[in-house]
């Protein structure tokens, strides 16, 4: 059986590599630019992480992963 989760990813103005959040238990919130590295999330738990990171200089998105369950 397949479950969706979402991993956060974010566009940064001025770079081209797209960033994964790794930690949300910290504050400022911990990014990787590796997929493999990002922290796998609930779609309550990725919407309040995009809530905390946006801002004018960053535009998170959710993206759907199927994980086994």
């Amino acid at each position: 059986m397949k479950n969706i989760k979402f991993v956060v990813k974010v566009s940064r103005v001025g770079t081209h590599a797209a960033e994964y959040v790794k930690r949300i238990d910290r504050t400022p919130i911990q990014m990787t630019t590796h997929l493999n590295l990002a922290l796998v999330m609930g779609r309550f738990t990725a919407e309040d992480a995009v809530k905390s990171i946006q801002n004018s200089r960053c535009s998170p998105e959710l993206v759907p992963v199927q994980v086994n369950a």
